[in-house]
């Protein structure tokens, strides 16, 4: 099932769409911007359920016939835009999908919507072409346009939309729903809670992925045991990383929050706020003869190694270099 409750946290989006639900004021083009995974395409659906609802109330009935074809995606009047290059929405894409299509009155509903996920990966072209829909679109047309970069918009495209920015839900919302809703353990919770950082999306799929376990004893039996590990055991545990289907990036994280645990019990020597706190026999075994400078080195030695990652740097050099950092500071 699926109404705006469902809708975790975004207390303002939720609120200006059911506005315009309510005021029957609907704009003809939302963009919805957002991390990866926080929910943009859950909200277009339950907004186009609702605006195609023949109930015509602000939450969708879920029982009417146009609902039950847009829960199981067969109403006729969403469409789904798609695209064939897995980094371009061209103009064709957008010609054939939306502007060609848009001319054609909606089959059954009132509305036609167009819900385009991955926006930003629009070429400037494919904008253009957009525009045309947009500055003289048929009373009937919404295009909600869904993307993790706003930026990358056009500014006559940002112009002629109403753009909606997702925000950060709080900690103990996240919590709550992993260990309510998904019956996640609360040692398992807390970890992905620090990992999401407000994307619930993320957070779920944390909780739900073997790698992301794996990844994290990986990590954690690195950092525990790499004063002892001589430098080709560390190269042999770099390179298993990269046979895990997750992102280098949450392995980069697990050390930070790692480190940062390390800092945080060096500081208090308080167990209650560390996300780590099973491990609390190692943190205190480290904290006992790490520096406070040398916390501080490994932590900016982390960011220093993802700003290179995304620049493109060799990957093992780059890990290297980290690991020896470690091992210097550790």
């Amino acid at each position: 099932m699926a109404d705006f409750k469902d809708i975790i946290g975004q207390e303002q989006i939720k609120e200006h769409l059911q506005n315009a639900l309510a005021s029957k004021k609907i704009s003809h083009a939302y963009i919805i911007n957002g991390e990866k995974f926080a929910g943009k395409e859950f909200i277009a659906k339950i907004f186009a359920m609702a605006l195609q609802c023949e109930r015509e109330e602000v939450n969708p009935c879920q029982e009417c016939h146009s609902c039950k074809q847009a829960l199981t995606d067969n109403q006729p009047d969403i469409i789904k835009v798609t695209h064939e290059k897995p980094n371009t929405i061209s103009v064709d894409d957008i010609r054939v999908q939306i502007n060609n299509d848009v001319v054609i009155k909606p089959y059954s509903s009132p509305y036609k919507i167009y819900i385009m996920n991955e926006a930003e990966k629009m070429t400037a072209q494919a904008q253009n072409a957009l525009l045309k829909t947009l500055e003289e679109p048929p009373a009937y047309a919404v295009i909600l346009l869904l993307t993790t970069n706003v930026n990358a918009m056009l500014p006559t495209i940002l112009s002629r939309c109403i753009v909606l920015n997702m925000k950060p839900v709080a900690d103990e919302l996240v919590r709550k729903y992993l260990m309510e809703e998904l019956e996640i353990p609360d040692y398992k919770a807390e970890v992905c809670v620090a990992f999401a950082r407000g994307n619930i999306g993320k957070a779920r799929l944390l909780a739900s992925s073997e790698d992301f376990e794996n990844v994290k004893s990986e990590a954690l039996s690195l950092l525990k045991y790499i004063q002892e590990m001589e430098l080709h055991e560390i190269t042999a545990a770099i390179k298993k990383i990269n046979e895990y289907k997750l992102d280098v990036n949450d392995y980069l994280d697990i050390m930070s929050i790692w480190y940062r645990d390390v800092l945080l019990f060096k500081a208090t020597n308080d167990v209650n706020h560390l996300v780590f706190r099973e491990e609390i026999q190692t943190i205190r075994k480290i904290t006992g003869h790490c520096s406070y400078e040398g916390i501080e080195r490994i932590i900016e030695a982390l960011d220093k190694a993802k700003k290179r990652l995304d620049a493109n740097v060799n990957f093992e050099l780059t890990m290297e270099l980290l690991m020896l950092t470690i091992k210097e500071n550790g």
